[in-house]
């Protein structure tokens, strides 16, 4: 599993994440994260398997979705990857 990081910590290191929004595109209508980047959970999962996204290999990652399940299932994908990740311990719902 992926390690978890806590809203309060996220928002005290937040420029030294790229922040991946994993939920679907309906549910980015109800907020997101100033400066977060949308990639569903299956185009994350896919993106790292297609190698597409390995200009975020250098940098540190932290998923989130809505409450945490779908983050951190993409944190595992990224880690298993060769990607430094870890996710938003209960998701956005903690982030508010």
């Amino acid at each position: 599993m992926a390690d978890k990081i806590t809203a309060k910590e996220l928002m005290s290191q937040k420029n030294d994440f790229v922040i991946l929004d994993v939920r679907e595109s309906d549910e980015l209508s109800g907020g997101i994260i100033e400066d977060s980047i949308h990639m569903s959970l299956g185009l994350c999962i896919r993106n790292v398997k297609k190698n597409q996204i390995e200009d975020l290999k250098n940098k540190k990652i932290c998923t989130y979705c809505g409450t945490g399940y779908r983050g951190n299932i993409a944190a595992d994908e990224l880690i298993k990857g060769g990607f430094n990740a870890v996710t938003l311990e209960g998701g956005y719902s903690k982030w508010m």
